[in-house]
């Protein structure tokens, strides 16, 4: 079963769908024991991990590689953030054919010009609306299964206003969209004139920090909010912790007084994979 087939069922239950920020294979497959019905691979996340701002500067390469190391490693159905698609409409078809091969359930591609910024920071601009709609074109003819499900992101509510933005939704939804991701909307009750606009899947971006308010779940599925991404929630908490604990050694110079702060290290070793070694081990030992 392709992987968006698994998104497509969710969409078509009930309830709002909520997906982890996932950036590395610790944070997924963390995130992946948990039985969250989607995972979201984060553009944000990926960028930090790689030590760059999410400015345009993690290559195809780079993003691809991550998207078929979490998706192939997790069991659980994985939205890839693919930025603008790393490109014009050829490098577009690279992208869409490079992240539907790493077992991605869906691509996420949005309308700023390269390269592109965090949506919720400031300097983001948008391309032409037309060609956007190209892109999203592109996109559909490219994927070998309609099950690879493609999120069609605008930015231009910061700079254009809201209007422009539920205008270019509508556009990349009728260009093929699957999922429209209207980012950085300001306030409630422009999250409700969204949720109120579309009848196709909507994206609830819950980036903490960021200009969208954070809601409760079923505030979210009142307005009308299919998915709820939490992009950064878990990178801003290992974020968090690694400075509390690193405070602690730089002062006190041990680790002694954490352990109960700690996951547990027989676990971790099963989460990084020794299971899999030991297992290995016994079925070929090395000869004496």
């Amino acid at each position: 079963m392709h992987p968006g087939a698994k998104l497509r069922a969710a969409l078509a239950g009930k309830g709002l769908i909520v997906a982890p920020g996932v950036y590395d294979m610790v944070s997924a497959r963390i995130a992946d024991g948990m039985g969250f019905p989607v995972l979201y691979m984060t553009g944000y996340g990926v960028s930090a991990s790689l030590g760059l701002p999410d400015a345009g500067l993690a290559t195809y390469t780079e993003m691809a590689g991550r998207a078929a190391q979490i998706c192939q490693g997790t069991a659980t159905p994985v939205i890839c953030d693919a930025d603008t698609g790393f490109g014009g409409l050829l490098n577009l078809e690279r992208t869409v054919r490079g992240y539907e091969a790493a077992g991605a359930a869906a691509i996420q591609i949005e309308d700023q010009v390269f390269p592109k910024r965090c949506g919720h920071t400031p300097g983001r601009r948008v391309i032409p609306a037309g060609d956007m709609v190209r892109k999203i074109e592109v996109a559909a003819a490219t994927r070998s299964s309609p099950d690879f499900l493609i999120v069609a992101r605008t930015d231009a509510r910061t700079r254009l206003g809201l209007d422009e933005a539920l205008r270019r939704g509508e556009a990349y939804a009728r260009a093929g969209a699957d999922i429209l991701f209207i980012e950085s909307p300001e306030s409630e009750e422009e999250m409700a004139r969204i949720g109120r606009h579309f009848d196709v899947p909507l994206i609830a971006n819950m980036a903490d920090g960021g200009r969208t308010p954070i809601l409760p779940r079923a505030r979210l599925e009142e307005l009308g909010y299919r998915i709820a991404i939490f992009p950064v929630t878990g990178l801003l908490a290992t974020a968090a912790a690694l400075g509390r604990v690193y405070g602690v050694l730089k002062a006190q110079g041990s680790s002694d007084t954490l352990q109960a702060e700690l996951y547990p290290f027989d676990r971790f070793c099963r989460l990084a994979g020794f299971e899999q070694v030991w297992d290995f081990e016994k079925r070929w030992p090395e000869e004496a």
